[in-house]
């Protein structure tokens, strides 16, 4: 098992910037990736970020390349998302997931293929 604590969420300003944090605890060794996804009530969540844990090779949907950074830190077992550059359409539930397979650059994006999710952080940027 892997338990997945999301923090860092909040109120920000259009233009503004926040970082959440993702720690991980349990069987942590199993994770093969670790993502980031979002949700807006009445639609489907949807791919954020990933990480690979052993290379830190990294993934971004299009919407947000140039202005989110995921990142990790083994040690810690956390991982983080920074997001710059906030717009409203960024508001929503953030999720952290982590996976145990390899994934491709396909299956990345899909959220079957997490097994452990977070209870998610709110995100919530103002116009």
């Amino acid at each position: 098992q892997v338990q997945l604590v999301e923090s860092g969420g909040g109120l920000v300003q259009a233009g503004g910037s926040l970082r959440l944090s993702c720690a991980a605890s349990g069987r942590t060794f199993s994770a093969n990736s670790m993502g980031w996804f979002r949700q807006v009530p009445g639609k489907e969540r949807e791919f954020v970020a990933t990480i690979r844990t052993d290379t830190g090779t990294t993934y971004y949907t299009d919407s947000v390349k140039g202005r989110f950074t995921i990142s990790r830190d083994n040690a810690k077992n956390t991982v983080y998302l920074q997001m710059n550059s906030l717009k409203p359409e960024d508001t929503a539930v953030y999720y952290c997931a982590a996976a145990t397979s390899v994934l491709s650059t396909v299956t990345m994006r899909m959220l079957t293929r997490y097994y452990y999710w977070g209870q998610g952080t709110q995100v919530t940027v103002s116009s």
